[in-house]
Order: structure tokens, then sequence, then C-alpha cells
């Protein structure tokens, strides 16, 4: 929008579709443009800003009197650009990480080397085993990388309450781990 045109705020029925079109016609390239400042990725810009409009989609009450779409939506651009920024920093964290394990698992270990693996494997599995089935479920789907949010998604947990669930079921695998 070059500030000339207006989006219309008060829709119903078929004219809420025509007013979504608007919508993408007028403000596609404007998100994707503030998206690639966030995210330095033009392409990935482009599925942000089509994901925004997507969920605007499902959100009607916007274009009421009232609802103040375009704030709406280039907040949600913005948090779209954001996550995707933290996705992508945990995923590279994961790979390095991932990388100098492989590199670790590589070298030629010893016959002692390969028995105190194989004794610390066996102690974590049977503290997972020790605990409640939802702690040792949340505590290998956060050592495998996934984000609050997928790990809650797997659960069916509230993506707020995860990272305390996490620390006390770390807690109880402490205690259970300490027990001879």
């Amino acid at each position: 929008m070059d500030g000339s045109e207006h989006i219309p705020l008060s829709l119903s029925g078929s004219d809420f579709r025509v007013s979504l079109e608007e919508v993408y016609r007028t403000e596609y390239w404007r998100l994707v443009n503030l998206v690639a400042r966030v995210t330095g990725n033009r392409a990935r810009a482009e599925e942000l800003a089509a994901e925004a409009l997507c969920r605007l989609s499902g959100r009607a009450a916007i274009f009421r009197p009232g609802g103040n779409l375009e704030a709406w939506l280039y907040r949600t651009a913005i948090n779209l650009g954001l996550n995707a920024l933290k996705s992508e920093s945990r995923r590279l964290y994961y790979e390095r990480a991932a990388s100098a394990e492989l590199v670790r698992n590589q070298s030629p270990a010893g016959p002692l080397d390969q028995v105190l693996r194989a004794e610390r494997q066996h102690k974590v599995r049977s503290v997972l085993a020790a605990l409640k089935s939802s702690d040792g479920k949340l505590l290998l789907l956060r050592h495998t990388g996934l984000s609050y949010q997928e790990t809650a998604e797997a659960l069916g947990l509230n993506p707020a309450s995860v990272g305390k669930l996490a620390a006390r079921a770390t807690k109880r695998f402490k205690n259970v781990s300490k027990k001879p």
C-alpha cells in the first residue's frame, strides 16, 4: 500500500474473500521486503509472507471495525521471521554439535572407551525406564533438539509449560541417576 490505498475493514461473506485477495495484492511484497530485512533471505521471506497471509485467512474478525488488520499482519510476519531466525540458529547449533559428536565417535576408541560408553548408555536407558513415561518422552524430544513448540505439539502440551516440565523431568532424571 502506498498510503493512498486503504484496506476495507467491515466485510462479510463473499466480500471477505475479495478483501483477502486485495490484501494479498497490496501487502504481499511489502511483507516480503519487511521479512527479508529480518531474515536476510528473500526466498524464505516470500514463504513467511505467504504464511502470514494464510494465517490471516482464518481471522475474519480482523476485517471488522476495530480490527487493526495491518498491525496484525505485520506483527505476525515479523514474528514468523524472528521465529525462523531462532529455528535456523538452533538448527545450525545442533548440526555443529552433531558434527563434532560424529568426529568424536569416529576417532578410534579403545576397548575401555567402548565399555565405558556402553555402560553410560545402559545407565541412561535404565534411568529413563525408571521415570514416568511422560518425563522420558519429554527429555528424549528435548535432547534431540526439538523446539518447545515442536515438543509441545508432539506431546500435546502447552508450549509455555514445556520449559518448566523439562526442568522438573531433568531434576527427576538426576535424582534417579544418583541412586545406586
